[in-house]
């Protein structure tokens, strides 16, 4: 099978039958076997409905229906576990992104060699209230990543396939599958404009809590990816030098004591300087740290993934 196209949605009764005429004729035009995974992410409209009248009438359509809404991670996980096409393209069931750009994604992963191809909104037809927290978010997890994308969170991506069999998505982690990927030694990311539609139909689930979301999960997936395997690198550093900086303020407040004993010079009781507690904070601060990674480091070893590695070949 040449594509796998897979969609979550919620609540996108009126828009499902149109996409998928959309998708059929593109596919149709371009001679690819092809099949359409829906999730439904816990829709409380007709979209099961609409769902179950497509797939009555094509034989090519999978379907998953999620008791509650889980979110659009775990929807999209889902139907990454049953694709079954040579590239798997994701995009939302709002219409908003075009099946008319999914030829161009599947040469680029077949013939031009990438594993991930993300799509780039460059003109959007979004409220400020989305495109300025997005442009925000984009710059600083192209910062914090170092890979330079202008639209982390685009719905329409294209992957080769083993891809998605290789990364699990969590969460609120579908933002940063192409960090995910990469991680997991996928390095051959591209890019695409792609056009962006005006919602036709259903009211947008964009909400700023979602904006605050994303930042922290940005935190979360930089840490995990740098210091997952080995926490000790990043909290018995930090802990260590802390623990000295302090123990080197403490011995220089207590040798300045002593000399002032020794020379018969006035001086402050060491309890009575601001710096001793500075001192005592810093190295207290500094064993928690050290302690931290330590324990880090235990579960670590107990973790069963800890020495399984994607292996690309072998002879």
């Amino acid at each position: 099978m040449d594509i796998s196209i897979v969609i979550p949605l919620l609540n996108e009764e009126e828009s499902l039958p149109e996409l998928h005429a959309w998708i059929h004729e593109v596919c149709t035009r371009n001679s690819y076997s092809y099949e359409v995974v829906f999730i439904d992410d816990g829709s409380n409209d007709g979209s099961w409905k609409v769902i179950k009248g497509l797939k009555a009438a094509h034989d090519n359509i999978k379907a998953i229906r999620f008791r509650r809404n889980y979110g659009k991670s775990a929807a999209l996980h889902s139907g990454f576990q049953v694709c079954e096409g040579e590239v798997v393209i994701t995009m939302d069931a709002d219409l908003q992104d075009s099946p008319d750009e999914i030829p161009e994604l599947y040469q680029m992963i077949t013939k031009m060699g990438f594993d991930l191809v993300s799509g780039w909104k460059k003109k959007r037809y979004d409220p400020l209230s989305k495109t300025i927290p997005t442009k925000l978010y984009n710059w600083a997890t192209r910062k914090m990543t170092g890979i330079y994308l202008h639209d982390f969170n685009c719905g329409l991506k294209a992957y080769r396939v083993d891809v998605v069999k290789s990364i699990e998505v969590y969460g609120e982690m579908h933002r940063y599958i192409p960090v995910i990927a990469k991680r997991e030694g996928f390095s051959k990311i591209g890019e695409k404009t792609v056009i962006h539609q005006a919602r036709k139909y259903g009211t947008t689930k964009f909400g700023l809590e979602r904006f605050v979301n994303g930042f922290l999960d940005l935190l979360t997936i930089t840490f995990i990816s740098k210091f997952g395997k080995k926490p000790m690198h990043l909290f018995g550093t930090l802990g260590t030098l802390m623990f000295f900086l302090g123990l080197l303020l403490f011995l220089w407040i207590g040798g300045s004591k002593l000399y002032c004993l020794w020379m018969d010079i006035p001086a402050k009781n060491i309890a009575d300087q601001s710096g001793f507690y500075i001192a005592l904070t810093t190295m207290v601060l500094g064993t928690q740290l050290f302690l931290a990674g330590f324990v880090g480091e235990l579960v670590s070893a107990n973790n069963p993934s800890r020495n399984k590695y994607k292996i690309k070949e072998e002879l």
